[in-house]
């Protein structure tokens, strides 16, 4: 580079501003695009969603029943489970398309688990425990592309045509408009901010974590201080325009309008039950052996 080359450079450097930078059109969505993720076209309209819950399920056949039950996206736990990346990404990738779209529960607000989850081919990021705003928006940067987030362009199966490689006016021009973000309010710091948090551009859903709001305020469900701490997160997402999620029990609940349902394994209790009716638990009892009284 010639000394006057290398003083332009230095120059337009040192005068760089990126809080005043104005973001290029290389990557807008095309005019007129429409939305392609079903989970996101209800929210938007208001409608409730259901995710049915697959913990510990490593067979991508048990996946894929879960996904095209009747659910409108798979809550993939990664938060509590063992299941690391590459087998997620499998379960994914085995039918992308299924009626319920791929959702996860990551771990935490990070870097590293969001984009994977993200360039896995996430629909829907449920992200627990979020305290802070600041949390909230270490979240939403991971998830959304520059100029709303800072997920960097990295490639992975999402970008797949087999996958959403192929939606209508491109997947890294449109998964912005298109991605689910639920950030999950269980500790009395959450609660205290959540009112802030649901203003967070991006977010799209609070869920008052039922369980574990009762776990760090030691008080339980249906008692007054438990049900005090739902009403400010309902009043929070309520309040900056965001959806309400929580437990599919309180579907009846005022206001909430997403959901997580129960796990593999539960769905398969309910459906043997449901499809045998009275014949289920009908076994016979011998007197002696292995299967005596059961």
């Amino acid at each position: 580079m010639t000394r006057v080359g290398l003083g332009v450079l230095i120059a337009v450097t040192l005068g760089l501003d990126p809080n005043n930078w104005k973001y290029g059109p290389a990557f807008n969505a095309p005019a007129g695009s429409k939305i392609w993720n079903p989970v996101k076209l209800k929210m938007m309209a208001g409608q409730k969603v259901t995710g049915g819950t697959v913990f510990s399920a490593t067979d991508p056949t048990t996946y894929c029943a879960m996904a095209n039950a009747g659910y409108d996206f798979i809550w993939t736990e990664q938060q509590h489970d063992g299941r690391d990346w590459e087998l997620t990404s499998r379960l994914w990738r085995t039918c992308p398309h299924a009626k319920a779209v791929p959702g996860v529960r990551v771990a935490y607000a990070d870097e590293r688990e969001i984009q994977h989850a993200m360039d896995a081919g996430a629909l829907v990021v449920v992200v627990p425990t979020i305290d802070t705003v600041e949390e909230a928006i270490a979240a939403r940067d991971w998830v959304y592309f520059p100029p709303l987030g800072k997920r960097s362009q990295g490639g992975g199966q999402a970008f797949d045509p087999a996958v959403f490689g192929g939606v209508p006016g491109g997947y890294r021009q449109t998964i912005n408009d298109n991605i689910v973000l639920v950030l999950m309010i269980e500790t009395l710091e959450g609660a205290k901010n959540a009112a802030e948090i649901a203003k967070v551009p991006g977010v799209t859903a609070l869920f008052a974590a039922s369980g574990d709001l009762g776990n760090f305020s030691g008080y339980a469900q249906g008692s007054p201080d438990y049900e005090r701490l739902i009403n400010i997160v309902h009043d929070a997402a309520i309040g900056a325009g965001k959806r309400l999620c929580g437990p599919l029990a309180w579907r009846d609940r005022p206001d909430f309008t997403c959901f997580q349902a129960g796990t593999e394994t539960a769905a398969i209790a309910r459906g043997v039950a449901a499809e045998l009716g009275p014949l289920a638990n009908t076994q016979g009892k011998p007197e002696v052996g292995p299967f005596a009284g059961k």
